[in-house]
């Protein structure tokens, strides 16, 4: 499913993130930066040590939730990797759906500081920090809607679903949301 907000388009699509040519992508990271599963896990596999030696080097302190930082690709043919941390779901009571918002935000902010015009996005937390899909769908689609129609970058941001039912989640999710191009 594609949209056209203004001069730029979203779309939703199933597949692996790895293998996107978009200019970045988000790696769904923890605090440490320290690799893991899921995403994370495959990015890393995929882009080789060199994405791992640089966020080392460069974010020893690791990466608070809902903040950015930025990587090269290593053998990915993405340009760059954006390493966010979403949070653990504790039922919406500690602020998970503002650190949510922050992650997606934060993510597209530090593409657009350099200069990625298209961005490829996982759902955020929806794996092992089990916030619910439906709610981070909500959350992740008006995020990157609204940063879209606000700053009209970058001109292309997809999302790239692992599977057939987070896929038809992200879907009814943007066709049940109001918003103009």
């Amino acid at each position: 499913m594609e949209i056209s907000i203004g001069s730029c388009k979203l779309d939703l699509v199933q597949g692996d993130i790895t293998q996107q040519s978009t200019d970045a992508i988000v790696n769904a990271a923890n605090s440490r930066l320290a690799g893991g599963g899921g995403v994370d896990g495959a990015i890393h596999r995929g882009g080789g040590p060199s994405i791992m030696a640089e966020t080392r080097e460069k974010y020893p302190q690791g990466c608070p939730t809902g903040e950015a930082v930025i990587t090269g690709a290593g053998q990915l043919p993405a340009r760059y990797v954006i390493h966010t941390v979403g949070p653990i779901w504790h039922g919406g009571q500690q602020g998970e759906p503002d650190l949510l918002a922050s992650a997606y935000h934060r993510s597209l902010e530090v593409a657009v500081d350099n200069n990625c015009q298209s961005v490829a996005f996982p759902s955020l937390s929806t794996g092992a920090y089990g916030y619910p899909l439906d709610l981070a769908a909500r959350i992740a689609l008006r995020t990157v809607i609204a940063f879209l129609q606000a700053y009209k970058q970058p001109t292309w941001a997809r999302f790239v679903l692992f599977d057939q039912g987070t896929l038809d989640t992200f879907v009814r999710t943007l066709e049940g949301l109001s918003w103009r191009s």
